[in-house]
């Protein structure tokens, strides 16, 4: 959502795909690279807007969401019967929630950026999913060697910001994706895409890493398989207290 409308427009549109089509949009918090507030203006009235609690209370009270924004806490039903499972990790003040997708007896999806660091409940809620879309955002020698001040360089390093080439790769290993793995969030500055990819050589998953410019290509969920051992986890948070028949296609950011 840090995109504008005409640019989301056109890249939808090459995607076959309009905004009318669009049943929820799914927060995972209000950093203004993940959101814009003009957004709510421009979204469809039958498009639901769905952020954690803490982000929805913080938002309507800053301007940041609009009123019809709707709590995500637990369990959310989506067309198709594919089901989508939010937990809240630990990300700056608020947290930031990380979100498991269950196509009805079929495979999974993961979705995770801007959690920080790996924590068991990142682990354990995203546990072999079929498919895994993770941040690696920053590499540390870029990162140390950017000309960003040293409070921005400690807020994205310091456990609660951003994770590096290193921690998504432990990350992954730590999940086991079956399938397939797309990296995200990639920073302009302080990565890039030969240097992010290199921490996945001869894995046993393919991978795609998600670009600043082009769509993401579309990435294959089947209802012919069933997630690693069986039923998938129940919720679990680390911050404090807190498609059906044979084959679906689920477009990433």
């Amino acid at each position: 959502m840090g995109l504008g409308l005409r640019r989301t427009h056109a890249e939808l549109n090459r995607l076959g795909l309009a905004l009318d089509d669009a049943h929820a949009v799914i927060l995972t918090h209000l950093d203004t690279d993940h959101w814009n507030p003009g957004w709510a203006r421009w979204l469809p009235s039958h498009t639901r807007i769905l952020a954690h609690r803490r982000h929805v209370a913080h938002g309507t009270r800053w301007g940041a969401l609009p009123r019809r924004a709707e709590p995500l806490d637990d369990t959310l039903e989506l067309p198709g019967g594919v089901t989508a499972l939010p937990t809240l990790l630990s990300h700056d003040d608020l947290g930031v929630t990380t979100l498991r997708f269950e196509l009805p007896r079929g495979d999974s999806l993961g979705f995770a950026t801007d959690v920080g660091h790996v924590s068991p409940a990142l682990v354990e809620r995203l546990a072999g999913v079929a498919v895994l879309a993770i941040e690696s955002n920053y590499c540390p020698r870029l990162q140390a060697a950017s000309e960003r001040p040293w409070w921005l360089k400690q807020r994205i390093m310091g456990g609660s910001g951003h994770l590096s080439n290193e921690q998504c790769a432990d990350a992954i290993a730590r999940i086991a994706p079956t399938r397939h793995v797309v990296l995200l969030h990639l920073s302009r500055d302080c990565n890039r895409p030969d240097v992010a990819a290199k921490h996945h050589r001869r894995a046993p998953y393919e991978l795609t890493i998600a670009s600043h410019e082009h769509p993401t290509p579309w990435v294959p969920l089947s209802a012919a398989t069933t997630p690693r051992g069986g039923a998938f986890p129940g919720p679990v948070s680390d911050a404090s207290p807190s498609l059906p028949s044979t084959s679906s296609l689920l477009p990433l950011p």
